[in-house]
């Protein structure tokens, strides 16, 4: 079966996690710093902190941004459910923003509207950059900067894109961002995430609470008066930390991103040159150049879903789907969300399929998918 998704492991990163099991610690050693370090570099951010997964990330940002009980999180129905978790981790409310149907990411015309008229007003935006590409960030930061909302950036699908010809991650236009590493990812560290962010007090405040909500750090101490070995804990914080190994296997993967991105991009081109005949919706062209391309998704617009994603399946193509709305989820409309509460996010959904794309696969996978599509629509 063809994957939607894979990893490239050479063996650049077989040796540098060989390297950590024989020669480091195995965790709070020298790799993470590394990684992290590596990552700024790459986004232009002044911070960034790894932790074990993307999920992780997304929950100490929100408490990093102060989020609690009597808090209002606002994020979009078109993800996975970790984008709007995180809130409920921290006791807090969610609801949704719809998305455009031509860009797939958070619709700025109806943000400002709810904006305008919901009498409660999020304490955090999470937007999400869906498939890989950026959401308008200076138009959303240009609303929720009238209002004092935290904005968070979920970039797990867009490591390796760019927005206004700058790295996604930099945080030009949002406080914080967030990213993942899962093995279908941009770069994997089999499992990972980290946060990026320009702001040193969340900084603190990240690390503080991916680390057990203890310091060692000398001026945040309230006693220090002790010895080397004292700490405090200040938060009740989580052990989120990101091991060496997982930390050496990111920062081999760092050194091929774009070359990763460029074969991605050239897929999709590929992709849309060859599906414009089929009567489908491809995504949007404008994003070809700029999105890391994580994903690509067509929409059915004549054809049943299940008998297409069924026949695709039974020819070894391992279409998926992505997502299912989160607010169809039973968790959530055990909340009060119901159907039709955001009927673009919806609409996208009944038609979505994802189409393999994935840095290593060959010209001929890629025509085996279009061909098939082809005989299957046709």
């Amino acid at each position: 079966m063809l994957p939607y998704g894979r990893h490239a492991v050479d063996q650049e990163d077989i040796d540098a996690v060989v390297n950590v099991l024989q020669n480091q610690f195995l965790t709070q050693g020298i790799a993470v710093p590394a990684f992290e370090k590596a990552l700024c570099e790459y986004t232009h951010a002044q911070f960034a902190l790894a932790v074990n997964s993307g999920t992780s990330g997304l929950h100490v940002a929100c408490l990093a941004a102060g989020v609690g009980p009597t808090d209002l999180v606002w994020t979009v129905p078109n993800s996975f459910v970790a984008s709007a978790n995180c809130a409920r981790y921290c006791a807090a409310e969610v609801d949704f923003v719809d998305i455009n149907p031509l860009t797939r990411n958070i619709c700025v015309e109806q943000l400002e509207s709810k904006l305008a008229r919901c009498k409660k007003i999020p304490k955090v935006l999470i937007v999400v950059h869906f498939s890989g590409a950026s959401c308008d960030m200076q138009a959303i930061a240009a609303l929720t900067e009238k209002y004092n909302i935290t904005l968070i950036e979920d970039a797990a699908h867009a490591l390796g894109a760019t927005y206004q010809g700058k790295p996604v991650g930099c945080c030009q236009y949002s406080d914080m961002t967030v990213l993942s590493f899962h093995p279908v990812k941009s770069i994997t560290s089999a499992e990972g995430g980290a946060i990026t962010t320009n702001d040193n007090n969340l900084l603190e405040r990240l690390t503080l609470f991916a680390k057990h909500g203890i310091t060692r750090e000398p001026s945040l101490l309230d006693d220090k008066e002790q010895g080397a070995w004292y700490y405090e804990q200040h938060e009740l914080g989580y052990n989120y930390r990101m091991s060496d190994l997982h930390g050496a296997l990111g920062l081999s993967q760092l050194n091929k991103l774009d070359e990763f991105i460029q074969h991605r991009r050239k897929k999709a081109i590929v992709y849309v040159n060859a599906l414009r005949a089929l009567p489908v919706k491809l995504p949007n062209e404008e994003a070809l150049a700029s999105s890391a391309w994580h994903l690509f998704m067509i929409e059915l617009l004549e054809h049943d879903r299940k008998q297409v994603f069924d026949e695709l399946r039974a020819r070894g193509i391992g279409v998926n789907v992505h997502y299912i709305p989160i607010h169809q989820q039973p968790y959530y409309q055990k909340l009060g969300f119901q159907t039709g509460d955001f009927p673009h996010a919806e609409h996208f959904y009944k038609g979505a399929i994802t189409l393999p794309l994935f840095p290593a696969m060959t010209e001929s996978e890629q025509r085996h998918v279009i061909d098939s599509l082809h005989e299957v629509l046709q």
